[in-house]
């Protein structure tokens, strides 16, 4: 494993790089090549890294390390949850991003002074550690409605479909066509073929205690406002409003219709061909074999 990677950094007039861009990486010869070196910013600053699969493997060590793992994801040289992360918070400074691009906090009032007395457009679109994903980052064949709602780290695959209550978190994302209209948190990768309904939640693992990487076969849709805390095989369905976590008592059915074991939702972790409902009467969840398939409209997800 042979990566190198030519970047330009940005720094606060302390010296402290805010953030890296990475135009020209070589990943084992398959190269990303789109720098124009010409009228660098005084503010710039070049960065060189060459690295191995030792790298890849280590966890996070400071800004430069850690804007070079997040473009790997989003390039698509590496899928989510294939390289260590440890570290990425601590690495990462808390930054102000405007549209005169990322300004440190300790200097964005200066700044914010000086725009309003000089009539220069200055806004600050957000506060956080990451950016949005293109600020860096034009993925192909993808659409997206809102682009401060996908992170840079996320993996979009071609076709994915991003509408405007869609949320990808960084390391995670969609491996083919999907049409995202929910969230998908980090550490979460989607199945070809996928839908995500509108307000629906996939659980993630910063927060909370989980640490359950949850994943999403293809063929599966999740239903508007449903939400998931344990991982599906292909071919899965979540009625609206079910929220299925790995201790929600579930009643399961066979292929007839007959009740066979009251089991939790881990038990039925990676699971393919099952449909999660609720009695309407009841309110009980259930799982039945899945007889249906989910079909994306092949004009909606073309994205040329």
């Amino acid at each position: 494993m042979k990566i190198s990677a030519l970047g330009f950094a940005t720094t606060s007039k302390s010296g402290d790089i805010l953030d890296v861009y990475y135009p020209n990486i070589d990943f084992n010869e398959e190269k990303i090549n789109i720098a124009n070196t010409k009228n660098v910013s005084s503010n710039k600053k070049t960065v060189e890294l060459n690295w191995g699969q030792e790298d890849l493997d280590n966890p996070v060590e400071d800004v430069c390390s850690a804007y070079l793992k997040l473009h790997l994801i989003s390039y698509k040289l590496v899928k989510p949850n294939s390289i260590n992360l440890d570290g990425l918070f601590a690495a990462l400074p808390n930054v102000a991003w405007t549209n005169q691009g990322p300004i440190s906090t300790d200097e964005i009032d200066e700044k914010l002074h000086d725009a309003k007395l000089s009539n220069t457009d200055l806004y600050v679109r957000s506060l956080d550690k990451f950016p949005s994903l293109t600020d860096y980052i034009i993925p192909k064949n993808v659409r997206i409605a809102d682009t401060s709602r996908v992170r840079l780290g996320a993996y979009l695959g071609s076709g994915t479909t991003i509408m405007h209550e869609g949320f990808v978190n960084f390391n995670a994302g969609t491996l083919g066509t999907a049409m995202i209209e929910g969230r998908i948190s980090a550490g979460v990768a989607v199945g070809n073929n996928s839908d995500l309904g509108g307000g629906c939640s996939t659980m993630g693992t910063l927060s909370g205690g989980n640490n359950i990487k949850i994943s999403i076969g293809e063929n599966c849709l999740l239903g508007a406002n449903s939400g998931l805390g344990i991982p599906l095989g292909n071919n899965c369905t979540i009625e609206a409003g079910l929220y299925i976590t790995a201790g929600t008592k579930i009643e399961k059915f066979d292929e007839n219709g007959d009740s066979i074991a009251i089991c939790k939702g881990s038990d039925l972790s990676g699971c393919s061909d099952i449909v999660f409902i609720r009695h309407s009467l009841t309110g009980k969840v259930m799982a039945k074999v899945n007889k249906s398939s989910v079909e994306l409209n092949s004009e909606l997800h073309s994205n040329d």
